[in-house]
C-alpha cells in the first residue's frame, strides 16, 4: 500500500501515556476503528531505601515517557504513517503514587512514594534476622526488598485516633474512602512532616502537588515555564481531600498547596481508563483487571452508592466539562499474579506462569486444598491486616499440581466475594463479567473464574483496554472531538466468552469451603507493630513470634551452656 493512501485510510491517530508502577508505555490508536497501530515501553526502577519503602525517581519516569514517545514515533514512520495525524493524548497513571515539586526550579522535592508492596522473602528476612540478633554468627545486612509500607502507619492510626469513636470510616461520606495509608493525603502529610524541602517549599508557597497524571501533564506542558498543574476526578478522587458528590476539592479536608490543582478532563487513573475501554458505559457493567492485584469497578451510574460491604465509592469518569460525573463500586485484591511469582520464586514448583496453567490443567481440581494468599493482610470486602496466608486442606495425596489449581482458585474465589459485595450494595445481579489484564492469558483461570461466579467472563481481544480508554477519553474531548463515545458510534471489540461448564451447587460448595478457609486465616497477628528507638520495626511484634523468639533464645542459651560444661568435665 502506498504511503499516501495509508495515511489517508487512518484518519485522525489519538495516542495514550499509559504510566504504570513497572514500566511506562506510549500506544497511537486509530480514533476511527480503535486499531493500535504502534507502541513502545520503558521499564521503570523502584528504590527501597528502608524496609518497607517503595520510592520512584520522578525524573525518571519522566524521562521514559520521553523515550517511549519517540520510539514509537520512529516506529510510526517507518510505517509511513504521518505522526502530525496524531491530534490529541491521553494520560493514565497509577492512581495513588504521590510527588511534590517546586514550581521556580521545576525540580521535585522528593521521590515519589509508591503504592504498597510485598516482599516474598521477608519471611526468609526475619528469620535471618532472628539468628542474628540472638548471636554473633551472621553479620546483620536485610536482602529482602519491600515489606509492608510502615512509613505512613502511623500517621494513619494519629488521624483515626483524631475522629469521633476512632473511626477509620469518618471521611467515607465525603471521600468515599476509609482512613488508610493507601491514600495521597497520607502520603502527603507524611512528607510535610519528614522533608524539610517539602515543609520549606510549602511555608514560600513553591509546592505543587500531585499523583503521576498531575506532573506528567506538567512539565509536558512547559513545566515551570507556565505549565498546567492539573488532575482529572478519577485522580482526584483517590487522594482523600476530594469531595465526590461536589465533585470539588473539599474545604475542610484541603491543604493550602493544593489551591493551583485544577481538574482536567483528558487524563484518567489507570482502573477507570481500563472500565472506559471495556466500555462500560451503562449502570450495572463491571471489568476486572488482573494484574499484580486485582481491580473490580462496577459502573453505578450518575449517583454514588456507599458501600455496607468493604468496598469503595470512587468517580469512574467524567467525560466532558458539563456531561456528568459517573460513579463506581471498586474492590481491589491484594493479591492476584503475585500468587504466581511467589510459586515461581519462594517455593521454585514453576519456572513461569505459563507453566502455572499447564501444572494445573493437568488435575483440574485442588482435590479440597484451599490457598488463602493473605502475605500482606486481606483487603476488600474485609479489610483486614491482622490475616495471613494459609494453605489447608492437605492430604497426603496433595501435590504441587493441586496447589497450582488452589493458587488459581484463590484468584477467582477472591474476585467472587467481592462481586457478592457489588451484588448486595447494588442490589442487582451483575450477569456478565469483562475482564482485562495479564493473567486473563490464562485460559484455565478464565474458565475458572466463570464456573465460582456462575456467570459468563468476556474478554476482549484486544488487551490494552487501559490505554485504550485514556485514548478515547482525550480523542472525545472538547476541542478535539476526533472520538465519538455514542453507544452507536462505539467500535465493536471482538471478544471470548467463557461459559460457566459446572453446576451452581459444586460452585457454592468450594466457594463455601474457601470462607471457611479465610476465616482460618484471621487474627493471625493479635498487635500492633512495636518500634524500636530508630523508628523500625521490632522482631517482638508478634505475640506468637515473640514467644516461639524467646523460646529459642534461652533453648539456645542452654545448650551453650551445657556443652560449656561438658567441656569443663572433658
Amino acid at each position: 500500500m502506498a504511503a499516501s493512501s495509508h495515511r489517508i485510510m487512518l484518519g485522525p491517530l489519538v495516542a495514550a501515556i499509559d504510566q504504570g508502577t513497572s514500566s511506562t508505555r506510549f500506544l497511537v490508536f486509530n480514533s476511527k476503528t480503535a486499531e493500535l497501530l504502534s507502541h513502545h515501553q520503558v521499564e521503570i526502577k523502584q528504590s527501597f531505601p528502608k524496609e518497607g519503602w517503595v520510592e520512584e525517581d520522578p525524573k525518571e519516569i519522566l524521562q521514559s515517557v520521553y523515550e517511549c514517545m519517540e520510539r514509537t514515533c520512529e516506529k510510526l514512520t517507518q510505517l509511513n504513517i504521518d505522526i502530525t495525524n496524531i491530534k490529541a493524548i491521553g494520560v493514565t497513571n497509577q492512581r495513588e503514587t504521590t510527588l511534590v515539586w517546586d514550581k521556580e526550579t521545576g525540580e521535585p522535592l522528593y521521590n515519589a512514594i509508591g503504592e504498597v508492596r510485598f516482599c516474598f522473602r521477608h519471611c526468609l528476612c526475619t528469620i535471618y534476622f532472628i539468628l542474628a540478633q540472638i548471636s554473633h554468627w551472621l553479620p546483620v545486612q536485610c536482602f529482602c526488598s519491600v515489606w509492608l509500607d510502615l512509613r505512613t502507619q502511623s500517621t494513619v492510626e494519629r488521624l483515626i485516633n483524631k475522629t469521633p469513636g476512632r473511626n477509620k470510616n469518618h471521611l467515607k461520606h465525603k471521600t468515599g474512602l476509609p482512613i488508610s495509608t493507601y491514600f495521597s493525603a497520607v502520603k502527603l502529610r507524611w512528607l510535610m512532616d519528614n522533608v524539610a524541602e517539602v515543609h520549606e517549599a510549602i511555608v514560600s508557597h513553591r509546592a505543587m502537588f500531585g499523583t503521576v497524571d498531575s506532573w506528567l501533564i506538567w512539565c509536558l506542558t512547559g513545566g515551570k515555564s507556565g505549565g498546567v498543574h492539573c488532575t482529572d476526578v478519577t485522580n482526584a478522587s483517590r487522594t482523600m481531600l476530594f469531595n465526590i458528590h461536589t465533585m470539588d476539592w473539599d474545604p475542610e479536608l484541603f491543604v493550602n498547596l493544593m489551591n493551583e490543582c485544577l481538574i482536567s478532563k483528558q487524563c484518567l487513573g489507570d482502573q477507570s481508563a481500563a472500565l472506559v475501554g471495556q466500555m462500560c458505559f451503562q449502570d450495572g457493567q463491571a471489568k476486572n483487571t488482573y494484574g499484580t492485584g486485582c481491580f473490580l469497578l462496577r459502573n453505578t451510574g450518575a449517583k454514588p452508592v456507599m458501600s455496607d460491604h468493604g468496598l469503595l465509592t470512587t468517580v469512574a469518569y467524567k467525560l466532558g466539562r458539563d456531561k456528568p460525573a459517573c460513579y463506581a463500586l471498586e474492590g481491589s485484591v491484594a493479591i492476584a499474579g503475585a500468587v504466581v511469582r511467589w510459586l515461581q520464586d519462594n517455593l521454585g514448583i514453576i519456572s513461569s506462569s505459563e507453566e502455572l496453567e499447564k501444572l494445573a490443567a493437568s488435575v483440574c481440581t485442588s482435590y479440597g486444598c484451599y490457598f488463602v494468599p493473605a502475605f500482606s493482610g486481606l483487603y476488600a470486602p474485609y479489610w483486614e491486616p491482622s490475616a495471613r496466608g494459609i494453605i489447608c486442606g492437605l492430604t497426603q495425596f496433595t501435590n504441587k499440581s493441586h496447589l497450582a489449581f488452589a493458587a488459581l482458585e484463590a484468584v477467582c474465589f477472591q474476585t467472587r466475594e467481592i462481586l457478592d459485595a457489588m451484588n448486595q450494595d447494588s442490589g442487582i445481579p451483575l450477569t456478565q463479567l469483562q475482564v482485562d489484564g495479564g493473567m486473563t492469558s490464562n485460559r484455565l483461570l478464565m474458565q475458572l473464574q466463570a464456573d465460582i461466579l456462575c456467570i459468563p467472563v468476556v474478554k476482549p481481544s484486544m488487551p490494552e483496554t487501559t490505554a485504550l480508554g485514556a485514548a478515547m477519553a482525550a480523542g472525545a474531548a472538547e476541542g478535539v472531538s476526533v472520538w465519538s463515545l455514542n453507544p452507536e458510534d462505539l467500535t465493536e471489540v471482538t471478544s471470548e466468552k467463557f461459559e460457566p461448564q459446572i453446576n451452581p451447587e459444586e460452585s457454592e460448595y468450594r466457594y463455601a469451603r474457601w470462607k471457611k478457609a479465610v476465616q482460618k486465616s484471621m487474627n493471625w497477628e493479635t498487635t500492633e507493630p512495636v518500634f524500636n528507638g530508630n523508628g523500625e520495626t521490632s522482631i517482638f511484634s508478634s505475640v506468637p513470634l515473640g514467644f516461639y523468639i524467646m523460646g529459642s533464645m534461652l533453648m539456645l542459651i542452654g545448650a551453650r551452656y551445657i556443652a560449656g560444661q561438658c567441656l569443663l568435665n572433658c
